[in-house]
């Protein structure tokens, strides 16, 4: 058992093991420079790669290729050729050349564009990413890829990302330069994303139709039992649980998914995964693997993976920990503090590059976290509020405090835990707490950013994260590379930059009413939707970023504008189009044929004797008829709503109206079913319920 897992894992990952093995020193050279240096590749050497590749995926079992690539949709998309050719004899032959390796080109229109393709405008390219390792799915070799459209422009989340990557290398090289490392070539963003989702079963989600068409229960009274009593979370895995994270583990280690840790969350039927840190590009294509598999893993045993980050009300909604650091390609964690943080000047620049750039970018760091899902878990109590801020810890703030003030930081000795059972080991304590509310938290060497939801790529998160960031650098750099006398500019510059960004750092309970007064009283911004977050995509200061540092064109950013805004009402209109369905053909019968029953039964009484008591009967009647009145005049309110959503003359105009019309009438006609719900016999009413679905694994 010692030897399973390192055997296995990445055995179906055409890694750089596997290419040391396969390619000639020559070829391997080549491509590592094209990878670390972007030189181009010839056609000879792409065609080398292609034949090791395609033979390595013949042997494990692939019969067909297929660029891999992350469309605007949030999901992934690809196309499958087979290996299968024929020569000029006629015979069979498998074949796969450098061509077919570096270009792909799927229908451009058919994926969101925001306007930069029309529908007569099919063509797009899928261009191969080499730093990120082909793998075997399927019976498939799936080929990363960058996506495109036929003039350039970039139609997917990984391109972005991959700029934003050499944007925050270049400036961040600037930096060391000046603190005399001449020996890193390269820095890179890493990330870990920990990811939450629900399982129910299969049998019992499939006969509600929002949680086939939406992902998520549009209608549901509060169970008896949610997680009040906190036995869910860390409690021990359900067997059927167990099985299917144990496949889970083993598929993802074979696809080269560092997948470390695995629990129950803090809801019934929530649970979690959290892999090791990698860099930022390996991690992105990663998380949407482990997506995918969750899904379809959970299918082979019977039960629904939900990703939706508010499948439930009243429960805990899902999300998705982005934890994000910087490293050099010589293993030097640039957000580490050291046992001195005072004294470590490298440490507090980079940390105050942070601060300033989240103060200064709140708008693009909330968008990046911005759905109709997200919209309904954000400012909850299990998670962050629209209001972005920083949660240093009070050791690091008062390292800062003294640096702004040019006074000595005497500096926190660890204590020693006492639990006060003497067989325990004792172990040093730390000098700070953690702050499970706060939506963007230094833990230890890097931030954990919480607001984003679930189902959530992460590329756009950590393309924003990158590229303001890679601007702090820069303004930094442009300071002390025109200075006489560095470390007296150095402390100047730490302290100006705390003093003027500090704002944004809070430690405290972020959940708190007093922290939204506090939070305005400081300047921040509040956006509570992300009808409020996206147009900010656009302002002046955003494109201005975005454009410097090459990440997105002006173009492609109001083309990512019109996408997100596009997706919410789409979003949104299907919510309602479905609630609709469900209300009029499932929710009104099953209550008009409770009511009913109720008369028939106060008849028979009456008919039986008049004297027996039909109180019940009659109230029950009464307070149903009512009931099913307000339901059918919010199911009016919705449709009538719902159809004049088209009235809109823009993207925003239309989103807007989904926002302060159909989705406050969406709520209206919840409240009306759930209440309906907690009166009807439970053998009437039409679909399962909260307690059915979020109990359905034993």
């Amino acid at each position: 058992m010692d030897t399973y897992l390192p055997e296995i894992f990445g055995s179906l990952v055409f890694n750089d093991k596997v290419m040391k093995e396969r390619l000639s020193a020559e070829i391997y050279n080549a491509l590592q420079q094209t990878i670390k240096e972007g030189t181009p590749l010839t056609i000879d050497i792409a065609n080398a790669i292609a034949s090791a590749m395609k033979d390595w995926a013949l042997e494990n079992g692939a019969t067909h290729y297929t660029h891999w690539f992350q469309p605007m949709t949030g999901i992934t998309a690809e196309k499958h050729d087979s290996f299968l050719d024929v020569n000029k004899q006629g015979e069979v032959i498998m074949k796969f050349g450098g061509k077919a390796l570096i270009k792909g080109e799927p229908d451009a229109s058919s994926f969101p564009s925001g306007g930069l393709r029309a529908t007569f405008e099919a063509r797009g390219y899928t261009a191969w990413d080499p730093s990120s390792y082909a793998f075997i799915k399927d019976g498939s070799l799936c080929i990363p890829t960058a996506f495109c459209s036929y003039g350039g422009e970039i139609l997917d989340k990984k391109t972005p990302l991959l700029r934003s990557m050499e944007a925050l290398n270049k400036q961040s090289l600037r930096i060391l330069r000046l603190f005399g490392n001449t020996k890193t070539t390269k820095v890179n963003a890493t990330v870990g994303a920990e990811q939450e989702y629900f399982l129910i079963d299969k049998k019992i989600g499939e006969k509600r139709l929002d949680i086939i068409h939406c992902g998520r229960t549009l209608f549901g009274a509060k169970p008896p039992k949610g997680q009040e009593m906190e036995d869910h979370y860390f409690g021990a895995i359900k067997p059927r649980v167990s099985t299917f994270m144990k496949e889970l583990d083993d598929m993802l280690w074979r696809l080269g998914v560092l997948a470390k840790t695995k629990h129950n969350e803090a809801a019934p039927a929530q649970h979690e995964l959290a892999p090791l840190f990698t860099t930022v590009n390996l991690a992105t294509d990663q998380n949407q693997l482990t997506m995918e598999l969750m899904k379809s893993i959970a299918q082979k045993h019977g039960m629904i993976c939900m990703l939706h980050e508010k499948p439930f009300e009243a429960v805990n909604g899902s999300g998705k920990h982005n934890n994000w650091s910087l490293s050099t390609d010589n293993g030097i964690n640039l957000l580490e503090p050291g046992e001195t943080p005072y004294e470590n000047a490298q440490f507090l620049l980079f940390l105050t590059a942070v601060i300033k750039a989240v103060d200064e970018y709140q708008d693009l760091l909330r968008l990046s976290a911005a759905s109709a899902g997200n919209d309904h878990r954000l400012g909850a109590n299990e998670a962050p509020p629209a209001i972005v801020s920083i949660f240093l810890g009070d050791e690091l703030t008062d390292i800062l405090e003294a640096v702004q003030h040019h006074a000595t930081y005497k500096g926190k000795k660890k204590s020693t835990m006492q639990i006060g059972v003497s067989m325990l080991p004792s172990f040093p304590r730390d000098t700070t707490d953690r702050n499970r509310t706060s939506p963007l938290a230094f833990t230890g060497n890097k931030f954990e950013f919480r607001m984003l939801g679930s189902s959530f790529s992460i590329a756009c998160t950590n393309y924003i994260m990158n590229v303001i960031v890679a601007e702090a650098l820069s303004q930094f750099a442009d300071v002390l590379e025109n200075t006489d006398d560095f470390h007296k500019s150095l402390n100047e510059l730490i302290a100006k930059t705390y003093k003027k960004h500090k704002r944004i750092i809070y430690n405290g309970n972020s959940y708190s009413q007093e922290w939204v007064d506090e939070a305005q009283r400081r300047g921040l911004s509040n956006l509570i939707s992300t009808v409020d977050a996206v147009p900010h995509y656009t302002d002046e200061k955003n494109v201005k970023l975005l454009e410097k540092h090459g990440v997105l064109s002006k173009n492609e950013i109001y083309s990512r504008t019109e996408i997100l805004l596009d997706i919410y009402s789409k979003t949104i209109n299907i919510e309602a189009l479905t609630m609709l369905d469900m209300a009029k053909k499932q929710v009104l019968p099953s209550v008009l044929a409770y009511e009913r029953k109720l008369v028939e039964m106060a008849l028979n009484k009456k008919r039986l004797d008049e004297s027996i008591d039909r109180s019940v009967e009659i109230d029950l009647i009464n307070r149903l008829s009512a009931l099913a009145k307000n339901l059918y005049a919010s199911i009016d309110k919705l449709e009538s709503d719902t159809l004049s959503t088209s009235k809109g003359n823009s993207s925003l105009e239309i989103a807007r109206f989904y926002r302060e019309k159909v989705f406050f009438d969406m709520k209206a006609l919840r409240d009306d079913c759930d209440k309906l719900e907690n009166l009807v016999d439970k053998n009437d009413w039409p679909f399962p319920t909260y307690a059915d679905l979020l109990y359905s694994i034993k």
